[in-house]
C-alpha cells in the first residue's frame, strides 16, 4: 500500500467550490477500490495546529492499496477521475507528496490505517512526520493557550523544510505534517526544544487529546506546486 497527501488551492472566487468538494468528493473516493482509508480536511494559516482556517487551501490524504509510480504522479491515478478534473476545471494549484509509513503509534477514529515498511530510515534522508489529535472538549483552552509557542518553536528549528496544518474538524481534530531534513534534527526538536517538550509532558499528564497519532514516513515522490513554487527540495 502506498501513502499519499495533496494540498489543494483554490482562486479566491471558487471558495464556495472548496467548500462544496469537501462534500462531493466522498462519494467518488468512497467508491474507489483502490482508496482503503481517505480524509478530507481543511487547512490552518501558519502551517501547524491553527484555529485560522485558510479557506483557499484544502487536503486529502488517502492509503492506496496500489504502490505510487515513483517517477510519474498523476493525481487521477490515486484520486480518481472526476476529482482530477475538478482541479483542473477550478485551475487549483494542487501539490502532492507519495509517503512510505515507516512507524508509528496510535489511531485514526479507531482505526491504524497505515501499513508500516521494514525498511529502515535513511539517517541522510529527509523524513515527514504525521501528528493528529482529537482534542477533548473539556481541554480545548488549555491546548489552544499553549499551542503557539510550540508551534512557533518548529518553524524556526535546525533542519525543519515545510509544514502544513490540516483538520477534519476546526478546534477539534487537528493534524500537522511536517518535513524534516533528517530523523535526527526532527527528534532534537521534539525532545530537545522546551516549548516542544513541555507540550508533549502536559498531553499525557493532563490528558488533553481522546485519541492521538504519530507516523513517521519516508518520502516516495512529489510534485505539483504551492503559492508558485515547490515548497520542497527539488533532490528530496
Amino acid at each position: 500500500m502506498s501513502t499519499t497527501l495533496t494540498i489543494v488551492r483554490y482562486k479566491k472566487r471558487f471558495i464556495f467550490f472548496a467548500f462544496m468538494s469537501m462534500a462531493l468528493f466522498r462519494f467518488p473516493l468512497s467508491l474507489n477500490k483502490n482508496v482503503v482509508f481517505y480524509k478530507l480536511m481543511g487547512s490552518g494559516r501558519n502551517g501547524t495546529f491553527d484555529k485560522t482556517p485558510d479557506l483557499q487551501q484544502w487536503a486529502i490524504l488517502t492509503v492506496q492499496k496500489n504502490k505510487s509510480n515513483n517517477s510519474i504522479m498523476d493525481v487521477s491515478s490515486f484520486l480518481g477521475n472526476f476529482i482530477s478534473s475538478w482541479f483542473r476545471f477550478f485551475r487549483c494549484e494542487v501539490f502532492s507528496i507519495s509517503l512510505k509509513p515507516i512507524k508509528g503509534h496510535g489511531s485514526w477514529d479507531g482505526k491504524q490505517p497505515f501499513e508500516f515498511s521494514s525498511t529502515a530510515i535513511n539517517p541522510d534522508k529527509p523524513i515527514a512526520t504525521l501528528t493528529r489529535a482529537t482534542i477533548k472538549l473539556s481541554k480545548m483552552n488549555y491546548f489552544w493557550a499553549n499551542v503557539a509557542s510550540a508551534a512557533n518553536s518548529m518553524l524556526e528549528a535546525k533542519g525543519f523544510l515545510f509544514s502544513v496544518g490540516i483538520g477534519e474538524v476546526p478546534w477539534i481534530k487537528q493534524a500537522t505534517f511536517s518535513v524534516w531534513s533528517t530523523e535526527k534534527e526532527m527528534m532534537e526538536f521534539a525532545y530537545g526544544t522546551k516549548a516542544h517538550a513541555d507540550i508533549v509532558k502536559k498531553t499525557r499528564k493532563e490528558k488533553w487529546y481522546s485519541e492521538d497519532m504519530f507516523v513517521r514516513f519516508q518520502i516516495v515522490n512529489q510534485s505539483g506546486t504551492l503559492r508558485g513554487k515547490n515548497p520542497l527540495p527539488d533532490n528530496l
